[in-house]
């Protein structure tokens, strides 16, 4: 087992803000994915590709685990490329009107064998510029 990535931020916003921006489709759109199909509840699927138009990556998630608020765990894969899952976790921490975000991604090694955009650099720069940048900047504009 290898080391999970793991990228942490805290958002100048209170942890009820965080989580809608994380649940709700709709404002998932504005700083994360367009994933139309994603319904908040254990065991619901949902698919996505990145932004652009291209739509060469196909994610497919499930999620896994929901604690209101707190938590919110899900698979992450690319059926086109590989039958093999990984795991995305999301945290929140309230600290003192903000929150801290947690997120750790599992099992990465699983897409190693995959082409270079599945690289462990590249998920840890796209985690950082998710949270740091654009979550960031939706919830504290």
């Amino acid at each position: 087992m290898t080391t999970p990535i793991t990228v942490q931020y805290t958002i100048n916003a209170p942890a009820d803000k965080v989580w809608k921006a994380l649940t709700d489709k709709n404002e998932m759109k504005s700083w994360y994915f367009d994933i139309q199909d994603f319904v908040l509840k254990t065991g619901e699927e949902f698919n996505f590709y990145e932004p652009g138009g291209a739509g060469k990556y196909h994610h497919h998630g499930k999620i896994v685990e929901i604690i209101p608020g707190e938590r919110l765990k899900h698979t992450w894969s690319y059926p086109d490329f590989s039958e093999l899952k990984t795991i995305v976790t999301w945290e929140l921490l309230p600290v003192n009107g903000s929150t801290l975000v947690k997120l750790t991604h599992d099992d990465i090694e699983n897409f190693k064998d995959l082409e270079e955009g599945f690289s462990r650099e590249n998920f840890t720069k796209g985690w950082n510029t998710i949270l740091g940048q654009s979550l960031k900047e939706y919830l504290e504009k």
